[in-house]
């Protein structure tokens, strides 16, 4: 699936398509996905702006239900590791077989050679295996002795893990957890949610039934309308000033860094566009500030209150509410624009 080329025209026909077709994804996931609008709309934000997801929360959440409802709610290529700590990096990315008919090298590509990867529990395998997918999530091709592959577009990891659980588990490195755009979690039922979900898997799972509702090729016109939403000086300030104030805070060692910065304008845009919108405003930045930055920041021990996954993540994202009350937002008339 190759990039679409757009003339002015197809540009202009294309605006909106973001808000109509989201509507209809969101819609198809919550056929399966219960009571989770907001998730579900940040993680195909996310989708969108051409970042990847790390998913993190209790087992039985839903967590890979989500991201396969997604997947089949768009007509493109899927494929799913599941990650073991004997898990190689060949496993994940590929390698050359040497066949003796030809009496040459052929390659065997891996699971990465896809358009949406479900990596699921992907803190269960080795440093040296998350490695593995470090080019792919950020250059967007694969090296294999020595030669670079390009990955197909798009290309949407989406990675699964348990907080709690740290048996036979290995934590994600900084420099993978900041190669993610947002850091979601889905969070508890309500007890009316909690029923429906037993009244819509009583008989037949509904996720057999999905089936997708957008192509390849509109799902790329959706990244291109999103790539062209208008986000003024003023807003990229907002966003610097955001990121800049976590790298000064009290027990903040590492704070945002600057692909962080550029992670929440990307997803800004997505967002707006998503929302009906061609600009941004400061809301859409309040709204992805948490999911986007505070999964970056690396917290004293004093700070975090211990060494628990959910401790650390409560302390950042309260961080970051902190610093966006803290931080004046614009305070010009968005809508003009």
């Amino acid at each position: 699936m190759t990039a679409p080329i757009f003339t002015l025209g197809q540009r202009e026909a294309a605006m909106g398509i973001c808000s109509e077709k989201g509507k209809i994804i969101i819609e198809n996931v919550e056929r399966v996905i219960v009571g989770k609008r907001e998730t579900v709309t940040l993680l195909l934000t996310a989708l969108l702006a051409r970042g990847h997801v790390l998913l993190e929360d209790m087992p039985g959440s839903g967590k890979t239900k989500l991201s396969k409802a997604l997947a089949r709610s768009l007509n493109a290529g899927f494929s799913r590791i599941q990650f073991t700590p004997d898990l190689l990096p060949s496993d994940v990315t590929g390698m050359n077989v040497f066949n003796r008919k030809s009496n040459e090298f052929d390659l065997r590509k891996g699971p990465v050679f896809t358009n949406i990867l479900l990596a699921d529990e992907i803190n269960r395998a080795t440093p040296r295996t998350q490695a593995g997918l470090l080019e792919c999530m950020e250059e967007r091709q694969v090296t294999i002795d020595g030669v670079s592959y390009p990955l197909e577009e798009p290309f949407f990891v989406a990675a699964t893990q348990n907080p709690i659980e740290t048996a036979g588990t290995f934590p994600l490195p900084e420099a993978q957890l900041d190669r993610f755009m947002m850091k979601l979690s889905l969070g508890g039922l309500s007890e009316q949610e909690e029923k429906a979900v037993l009244d819509r898997f009583g008989e037949r799972d509904p996720y057999l039934d999905l089936r997708s509702v957008v192509t390849g090729e509109e799902l790329m016109l959706m990244q291109k309308e999103a790539e062209g939403i208008f986000v003024c000086d003023a807003l990229k300030r907002y966003m610097v000033e955001i990121a800049r104030a976590t790298r000064s805070r009290e027990r903040v060692i590492a704070g945002v860094s600057t692909r962080g910065v550029l992670a929440l304008m990307c997803a800004s845009r997505a967002y707006a566009a998503l929302s009906g919108r061609d600009y941004c405003i400061p809301d859409d930045i309040k709204k992805l500030a948490v999911p986007v930055f505070a999964h970056r920041l690396v917290l004293s021990y004093g700070l975090a209150g211990g060494s628990g996954g959910y401790q650390k993540k409560d302390a950042a994202g309260e961080t970051i509410r902190e610093i966006l009350k803290a931080v004046p937002a614009p305070t010009e008339d968005f809508s003009k624009l």
